[in-house]
């Protein structure tokens, strides 16, 4: 499968690269690290720096000499470089102006009633089916999912199939599993586009107005829309799953949301915010020799940009390891920052609110269905959520 040069999003919510295992040194913001494969890296984990590093054009995602460049894991899709060395912020501007007008504020706006309707049938689904359920399966799942397909226009009724090829690209300790998702997603998205063509209504949705673009082959909307599906469905999924976890679970929190719903918009930001849950960072290599808070980087060395601890910068967030819908407003980096600033944000921010805005409406007895100690994440993949949700109301 053909990749971008450059990803036109970042991993945005709780989004995790694989767990670093050995950090070698310590130096300020910057952390002398080892990889889950065993590769060297260096990891930044202050606010300024972190947020400074998003937009700085001395990193990106290629290297000059891919099969001798640190990997953080086995994913075929994020564990090492992506593109040519030479081409990638000419491509990675492209791909950005290509995607931007379909993720316009007007569009997601027009797109928010939609994904009311949606999450109202989801919660009727969960009042008639009673406690106790899972929240997982039940809404985390679902919801993400039927708001891509539409938007992109990729039939719901595939929802098993294609979830099971993104779940295999997102392996991040079997690199062949990796590669044969990555190849029958975009195989899936080949024959989408074919049908599309066929179909001949070029403004039905994302994946139709990319193939009627200028310039744009088969392939690569293929490629930008498999792209989209898998950033679009699999990090709203975890944060929709992290995001109750941390209301039920942080005494004081739900009720809140539950007696002044003009906290959504709070709650959404601290849903983003917070997830800290295995560490590791956003894969950047140096193009060229350059210090980093007093540390000489070399050209070619990765760098990873930890979001997760940059939000938790006590010099920035007061108090940080507690979720707490009343804190003050600091723009977090989950959606990372500048040029490379995630284009799927607004819709993210959409479900958030309208998930959780409507969960304490209408469940405003919900709780957890067992203790926070037993619940699992899924280990294996890029996205790292909970594996189920128990609650009761």
């Amino acid at each position: 499968m053909s990749e971008p040069a450059q990803l036109p999003f970042e991993q945005s919510g709780p989004m995790q690269p694989p767990p670093l295992v050995r950090q070698l040194q310590v130096q300020g913001p910057i952390h002398a690290i080892r990889t889950a494969v065993g590769d060297p890296a260096w990891l930044v984990t202050e606010y300024a720096q972190v947020r400074a590093l998003l937009d700085d054009d001395r990193l990106g995602r290629a290297h000059p000499e891919p099969e001798r460049a640190s990997r953080t894991g086995e994913s075929a899709l994020f564990g090492g470089p992506l593109g040519g060395f030479d081409t990638e912020q000419a491509e990675h501007r492209r791909m950005r102006s290509l995607l931007q007008p379909h993720f316009s504020p007007k569009r997601m706006r027009a797109l928010r009633g939609r994904v009311e309707t949606l999450t109202t049938q989801l919660l009727d689904e969960l009042a008639a089916a009673g406690p106790p359920a899972d929240l997982h399966a039940a809404l985390a799942v679902p919801l993400p999912i039927a708001v891509i397909c539409e938007l992109l226009g990729v039939p719901f009724a595939d929802r098993e199939q294609f979830r099971a090829w993104t779940q295999d690209a997102a392996d991040i300790t079997d690199r062949t599993r990796s590669e044969q998702g990555l190849t029958e997603l975009f195989g899936y998205g080949q024959k989408l586009v074919a049908r599309k063509r066929a179909d001949g209504d070029a403004d039905a949705d994302v994946i139709s107005r990319l193939a009627a673009t200028d310039g744009v082959s088969d392939d690569e909307a293929a490629a930008m829309g498999m792209f989209l599906l898998f950033a679009g469905h699999e990090t709203t999924v975890t944060a929709i799953g992290t995001g109750a976890m941390w209301l039920l679970a942080t005494p004081g929190q739900w009720q809140a949301l539950v007696d002044d719903p003009s906290r959504i918009d709070a709650a959404a930001e601290e849903i983003l915010r917070a997830p800290r849950m295995g560490g590791g960072g956003i894969p950047r290599y140096a193009r060229t020799d350059l210090d980093i808070a007093g540390v000489h980087v070399r050209a070619g060395d990765l760098v990873l940009l930890d979001t997760g601890a940059a939000n938790h910068d006590v010099s920035v967030f007061a108090n940080p390891d507690r979720f707490d819908l009343h804190r003050p407003a600091v723009p977090h980096l989950s959606f990372g920052h500048g040029a490379r600033y995630c284009v799927g944000a607004p819709l993210a921010r959409i479900e958030l609110q309208v998930v959780f805005a409507q969960l304490a409406a209408r469940f405003p007895t919900l709780k957890l269905g067992c203790a926070v100690e037993e619940l699992t994440f899924d280990t294996r993949t890029l996205t790292g959520g909970l594996t189920a949700l128990p609650v009761t109301w």
